[in-house]
């Protein structure tokens, strides 16, 4: 009779042993931030005394590429009346409302920020231009909260680096985006010797990485989108799979 007891106690052990194991091996990194993403990427925006003039000022000045070509960028998407676009970190939302323009008052802009300060002032730009086709989401650092199957394009612009769960928000990315629709993604260059020094350090990684991140998640690389004079970026076009 001891030695039942002890070899049932003996198997309990053991397979509970085994079933902690085959967990461990199966669970997967709590939110799966990477390893070389900068260490406060987003404090500053999600600070709630952020100065949004200030960034207002940044992000829409002639000397910013992406700002400089932004009709040229917007042109190249071939957006058409009736389209549902998401821009992915709006930010002061000057993409946000050349899309509004695009796909007019039949289509449907979401801009989606996790900004407590930008999201305060979409709103207030909504109001303020009349545009009732555009919609403030706020997002989370691990979904952009859109509703499954709501969007032909979703457009990610200097922003892509500043994923803390890359494979999480892709994935919620990936149920947004109707089968058939695209992923537009501008990013900087990350070139050693080459790319300056803030952006190599600002950027955890080059555009290999993200873009293989990004078909991972479900998506086809279909073509580069070029620019003239867009120097410091390149732009990404994807086809959403399955």
């Amino acid at each position: 009779m001891f030695w039942l007891v002890t070899s049932r106690t003996a198997l309990i052990a053991a397979t509970l042993g085994l079933i902690t194991l085959i967990s461990a091996a199966c669970a997967k990194p709590d939110a799966a931030r990477p390893n070389d993403l900068p260490d406060g990427i987003n404090d500053n925006f999600l600070s709630e005394d952020m100065d949004v003039d200030r960034y207002k000022d940044q992000f829409e000045g002639e000397s910013r590429g992406v700002y400089a070509k932004r009709f040229e960028i917007v042109e190249a998407l071939d957006l058409t009346p009736g389209d549902a676009v998401a821009d992915i970190g709006a930010g002061t939302g000057f993409f946000s409302f050349l899309f509004a323009e695009a796909v007019g008052r039949t289509g449907q802009v979401f801009g989606v920020e996790i900004s407590p300060g930008f999201i305060d002032h979409l709103r207030k730009e909504k109001i303020s231009r009349g545009l009732g086709q555009f919609y403030v989401v706020e997002g989370t650092t691990a979904s952009v909260e859109l509703a499954e199957a709501s969007t032909d394009l979703a457009f990610i612009c200097d922003v892509y680096h500043h994923f803390e769960t890359p494979e999480a928000s892709l994935a919620s990315l990936h149920a947004a985006i109707r089968p058939g629709g695209s992923l537009v993604v501008i990013e900087f260059h990350r070139i050693e010797g080459v790319t300056n020094d803030f952006i190599y350090k600002h950027v955890r990684a080059p555009r290999e990485v993200f873009q293989a991140e990004i078909e991972a998640a479900g998506f086809r690389f279909t073509d580069n989108i070029e620019i003239d004079g867009l120097d410091d970026n390149y732009i990404l076009r994807f086809e959403r799979l399955n």
